[in-house]
């Protein structure tokens, strides 16, 4: 291909080219994401929710150690007699079943390591936010304490008062 062919090429590709459009709505519209997250809003979750996710791993869980682990020791059986009457399949078999076996163990730890850490997930952040918001409280009371312009001379600083 000549190089005037090629640009020429190149040329008309970009003439007729409209732009990369991605697959989502307009920021406008509300699609993509726009400034700060103070400013969309935060991602709150509640206990309930987190319970649900946990059952639902933990259901899994029951069913893969249930249904998916029969097939196991009857396949086996099956690949030790073919490999006994000399089939080569039987090895094959063999194999298929220890793969099997170790994808199913892998999912089964996936199950539950995600209901474990659904039961104190919430559980640990709440203990968090607790710890931070008496952390900062406590700084303001401080920082009110030592402020000249909290109140007039001679008064009680209102910091110190009850609260209402």
């Amino acid at each position: 291909m000549a190089w005037d062919e090629w640009e020429q090429l190149k040329a008309g590709a970009a003439d007729r080219s409209t732009g990369m459009r991605l697959n989502q709505l307009d920021p406008g519209d509300g699609g993509g994401y726009v400034g700060l997250p103070g400013q969309t809003g935060d991602l709150k979750v509640a206990q309930g929710d987190l319970a649900k996710i946990g059952s639902q791993a933990h259901s899994l869980y029951d069913n893969l150690w249930s249904k998916a682990r029969v097939a196991t020791p009857s396949s086996d059986a099956a690949a030790g007699d073919l490999s006994g009457q000399g089939f080569a399949l039987g090895g094959g078999l063999k194999h298929v079943s220890n793969r099997w076996e170790e994808q199913l163990k892998s999912l089964m730890d996936a199950c539950a390591h995600i209901s474990n850490h659904m039961q104190v997930t919430k559980k640990v952040h709440t203990g968090d936010e607790n710890y931070i918001q008496r952390q900062m409280s406590s700084i303001d009371a401080l920082d009110a304490g030592f402020d000249e312009r909290v109140g007039e001379p001679g008064k009680k600083n209102p910091a110190y008062e009850p609260k209402k």
